[in-house]
């Protein structure tokens, strides 16, 4: 989850099929993000971005700046899945604005953008509640929607374990309503710290699994070397 370009830049060459860049739970605008899908555009990696809500004016912005792909947070019902895919279509399939110079077009260069655009923007929505979970087809049935992700931190606050995303009842949640929109041909993902964990859940079909976030790396490999030389010294 970059926050800056330049910790874009140091991850975009890593070889990570995808990265989110996150303006829900960080100090993102439109300028760091634009900084960040510029460091990801020389790279295989696609980046995807988590706004911080479902609203179709930051979403049109969004995808003016070339974002290929959006997350949509806490998506609770179907109406809610048809309002984020619509602000992401132009009319007369959504409500998005129409500009031709913009990033996205390449400033008035792709010139069959419009037409293209739908098949080529990732549309994926974030399921954070128990309810939600109960939903889970019939929110990643509406047309338009091209996966579900996962909130395990979210799912477990809404069930009463705050703090606790890998206890079994959230995964005894999440697991089966995965398992019905895998047998629906729809695309699952998540995020979980524990890189073994992640692994399991892509052998188990899962598509897309979000495994470290920058932040945290740092944090982690900061104490690390720190605590090994304060080890050492005699």
């Amino acid at each position: 989850m970059t926050l800056t370009p330049f910790a874009a830049e140091v991850t975009a060459p890593a070889g990570y099929d995808w990265a989110l860049i996150d303006m829900e739970h960080s100090p993102n605008d439109y300028f760091s993000v634009l900084g960040q899908l510029q460091a990801f555009s020389a790279s295989n990696t696609t980046a995807i971005v988590r706004p911080e809500w479902n609203d179709p004016v930051i979403v049109k912005r969004l995808l003016d700046l070339g974002v290929q792909g959006l997350l949509f947070p806490m998506i609770q019902t179907v109406e809610e899945a048809q309002k984020a895919v619509a602000a992401t279509r132009y009319p007369p399939h959504g409500i998005r604005g129409v500009s031709g110079g913009t990033r996205a077009t390449k400033f008035g260069r792709v010139t069959d953008y419009v037409g293209s655009v739908d098949a080529e923007t990732t549309v994926i929505l974030q399921l954070e509640t128990a309810a939600a979970v109960g939903r889970a087809v019939e929110i990643g049935t509406v047309e338009g929607v091209s996966g579900i992700f996962f909130g395990p931190a979210d799912i477990a606050a809404d069930i009463g374990l705050v703090g606790q995303p890998m206890h079994a009842d959230v995964w005894a949640l999440i697991k089966p309503a995965a398992r019905a929109l895998m047998d629906q041909g729809i695309p699952v993902g998540t995020l979980v710290m524990d890189t073994g964990f992640a692994v399991e859940l892509l052998n188990d079909g899962f598509t897309f699994v979000a495994c470290a976030t920058d932040t945290m790396l740092l944090a982690k490999a900061s104490d690390a070397a720190l605590a090994a030389v304060k080890g050492a010294l005699t």
